[in-house]
């Protein structure tokens, strides 16, 4: 495991330090976007909350619960060079699920119910991040950049179920790393705020998870992934100040 997260790591490295070495020349109009010495700063909101009573939706029916996901994002970066900025992102995202009912029905003789189940969780994670700006032609007003980062999150959540004397639960702790890069758009709509647009669509993964179920039984799971690809739900819309 340390073998690979040292081979993650040197891999980041290079792609950091190709950011600084001078390559094959495509005679690109270099313009000036964003000065050197400037810092920026933004902060990204969600909250999605949802609540069901005897709803029925395709094969599931009397669903009854209540669930929410809230998720706040500061970060600030400094340009050190013209148009190139590293910066530090902070991430708190927390997740609650009560199910009182779901009943599945998918025939006479096929059919079961899940009852009193509840989910909680909540994940810090920090991101260091490079970006580098470029200008749409000479305009000062929309731009491109890509950002190359490294992701480090720990997390911990329970699960619950039954009721009266007949309660399990299971509390696992979960530690994940990720390296990224994220291409966006920025408009500034005043001469110090600007909109971002942003995809994921390259990333690798690594997450650790460690289970321990009515404090007797322990069990662990471990995932890694790898993908180019965009991602339509990781699509990140936010505003940012500059100074």
């Amino acid at each position: 495991m340390k073998r690979k997260l040292i081979i993650i790591l040197s891999i980041f490295m290079c792609v950091v330090n190709s950011y600084a070495l001078k390559g094959f020349d495509r005679e690109i109009p270099k313009s000036l976007f964003v000065p050197k010495g400037t810092w920026s700063s933004g902060l990204s909101f969600s909250y999605l909350e949802m609540e069901s009573d005897n709803y029925k939706f395709l094969v599931l029916n009397d669903i009854l619960g209540e669930g929410y996901t809230f998720k706040i994002s500061p970060h600030a970066s400094y340009f050190f060079k013209d148009n190139i900025s590293a910066g530090l992102r902070v991430v708190y995202q927390r997740t609650f699920a009560d199910v009182g009912n779901i009943g599945i029905d998918l025939g006479d003789d096929l059919s079961m119910e899940v009852k009193d189940y509840g989910y909680i969780d909540h994940e810090f994670s920090t991101t260091a991040f490079l970006r580098t700006y470029m200008g749409l032609g000479n305009s000062k007003v929309f731009g491109f950049f890509n950002e190359l980062s490294i992701t480090c999150g720990y997390s911990q959540g329970k699960t619950v179920s039954g009721s009266g004397n007949n309660v399990t639960g299971t509390y696992q702790t979960a530690s994940r790393l990720q390296i990224g890069a994220t291409p966006g758009l920025t408009a500034f709509v005043t001469n110090n705020l600007a909109v971002e647009v942003s995809v994921d669509v390259l990333g690798l993964n690594f997450q650790w998870i460690d289970q321990k179920t009515n404090q007797v039984e322990s069990g662990s799971f471990r995932k890694s992934s790898a993908n180019f690809k965009i991602d339509i739900f990781s699509i990140n819309i936010g505003l940012c100040t500059y100074f």
